[in-house]
């Protein structure tokens, strides 16, 4: 009985890391999109990989090689989907769908409602969740692909910029970006930014730092200061 329990439990550890490895390699693979979920496919693709996975780390009756060989299969039919998809947008619009608008013009449209499958209780929630609490406010609404609802209201709802304020734009020297992490100097950043190290200890410096170890994290801001968390922050 020992020995039995013993092989099952190395045979279990193996086959989950190598499931775990496999599952790694083919998210790389299938690429951002399939992990960002943006249409119902790579939902239920996301979730049918997973499941194989599971299948092949858990359950000892399963092959392992055959598992496999299910996972990878599966990845590349998602692979061989999505550049079609690429190449031929009719094909495309027949496996992600397509945006539907759901109101236009302040007007609620009943029969895109019915074509999306969404219920008025279901809209009025979206709705809700972008703290808008009347149709009437709403200029254009379109449901996406990945269910969601985006909205634009109308003009005299939207919410005042500061060239309608005329307030002086200044543009930004830098996008916001991870200078320093757990004390260490986040080198492809500042290479990216066109930044050295000597420009990054002046900024400390001038907080009072004078080694990047007792920096826990810092951003540089778009006005090119940085904003610096240490390490012995007693918050």
């Amino acid at each position: 009985m020992e020995t039995f329990f013993e092989l099952n439990f190395w045979e279990m550890i193996l086959r989950t890391t190598l499931s775990f490895v496999a599952l790694l390699v083919l998210a790389r693979l299938l690429g951002k999109k399939q992990l960002s979920q943006l249409t119902f496919f790579h939902y239920i693709t996301g979730i049918t990989v997973g499941s194989i996975a599971a299948e092949i780390a858990s359950q000892k009756e399963t092959p392992f090689l055959d598992g496999l060989i299910s996972l990878i299969w599966w990845a590349v039919l998602v692979m061989i989907m999505s550049y079609i998809s690429l190449k031929f947008p009719t094909i495309r619009t027949w496996i992600d769908d397509e945006p539907t608008i759901i109101i236009k013009d302040g007007e609620l449209s009943p029969k895109s409602l019915k074509s999306a499958r969404l219920h008025m209780d279901d809209l009025l929630m979206l709705l809700r969740e972008q703290s808008i609490f009347s149709i009437q406010d709403v200029h254009y609404a379109v449901l996406e692909t990945n269910g969601e609802l985006s909205v634009m209201k109308k003009v005299g709802l939207q919410e005042a910029t500061k060239q309608d304020v005329k307030v002086p734009i200044v543009l930004p020297l830098f996008m916001p970006s991870e200078i320093i992490a757990d004390g260490k100097i986040v080198k492809k950043n500042l290479e990216e930014l066109d930044l050295t190290e000597e420009w990054v200890m002046k900024k400390l410096r001038k907080h009072g730092v004078e080694s990047v170890s007792e920096v826990f994290y810092a951003q540089l801001q778009t006005n090119g200061s940085l904003h610096i968390s240490l390490r012995d922050n007693g918050i």
